[in-house]
């Protein structure tokens, strides 16, 4: 079972959390964390040779979630332009592709594997999408997407991996592609959620950013952070708020307390 809040504040942790967190405070070696930037494209294309299209869920539940994705219509079968930023091995972007016949995708990753298995899955088609290996902190999005074209841009689960000193380039590319007057819509890990606690002793590579034994980064957003990222670039907050789900495994009387942050912020 699961259940869901949302809200504005973070989550409290509780005493051997908290006690946990302080006592980790040895950072990775500035030697090894120049090489894991300069090694992250080939870290990502190893991690999905290794999983193919086989480790993330199709991701159903993006227009549930994210209701923009139909009201930011004008008429009933509109034609949206839409961008995933990061789209991995297309999750995310073909369901939505299957549930709305009036999308047209632009789909962009930073790693080449990713974007090959987007172009060889059945349901992709060069009238409905075109995907492009890109790295988002210095390949410019307009060499493949025009100006002001792009009515909703997805970042789920995407920004996170990218170092915290080079996010403003993520946002200040995309920025270029997206029409005034609509919006990037945002999910990714929250402050204190699960995974942050599991990391064990020499993973840490600075504030709420962590490496993984593969060699994959992750950030953990707080609020304040996220806000203060986004409006520097030009953007204005519609919504920005914590996700917290507990699910429960009730076999083995386990509560993983999971974490997201889920945003929207527009460009005027």
């Amino acid at each position: 079972g699961a259940f869901q809040i949302k809200g504005h504040s973070a989550r409290i942790l509780s005493p051997e959390e908290a006690e946990k967190l302080a006592k980790d405070r040895v950072l990775v070696s500035e030697f090894k964390q120049l090489k894991l930037e300069k090694e992250a494209q080939k870290n990502w294309d190893l991690f999905y040779k290794r999983n193919s299209t086989n480790f993330f869920k199709d991701r159903h539940w993006t227009t549930r979630e994210f209701q923009e994705l139909k009201a930011c219509r004008e008429f009933a079968d509109q034609k949206l332009t839409i961008l995933e930023a990061g789209c991995g091995v297309g999750n995310c972007l073909f369901p939505l592709l299957e549930e709305d016949l009036n999308i047209f995708a632009y789909a962009c990753d930073f790693s080449p594997r990713a974007v090959e298995y987007v172009k060889k899955n059945a349901l992709y088609s060069t009238e409905r999408c075109k995907a492009f290996q890109c790295d988002l902190t210095k390949d410019d999005l307009l060499e493949n997407i025009p100006v002001d074209s792009v009515d909703v841009v997805t970042l789920v689960f995407v920004l996170s991996a990218i170092h915290p000193d080079k996010m403003h380039l993520v946002l200040k590319n995309i920025y270029k592609v997206l029409k005034p007057g609509k919006c990037v819509l945002f999910r990714d890990y929250g402050l204190y959620d699960h995974a942050m606690l599991r990391f064990k002793s020499g993973s840490k590579l600075g504030e709420n950013f962590y490496v993984r034994q593969d060699g994959t980064r992750s950030y953990f957003f707080t609020k304040e952070f996220l806000s203060q990222l986004f409006k520097a670039e030009g953007y204005e907050e519609v919504d920005n708020e914590y996700v917290q789900r507990e699910t429960v495994n009730r076999k083995e009387d386990l509560c993983v307390p999971r974490v997201f942050l889920q945003s929207k912020f527009q460009k005027p």
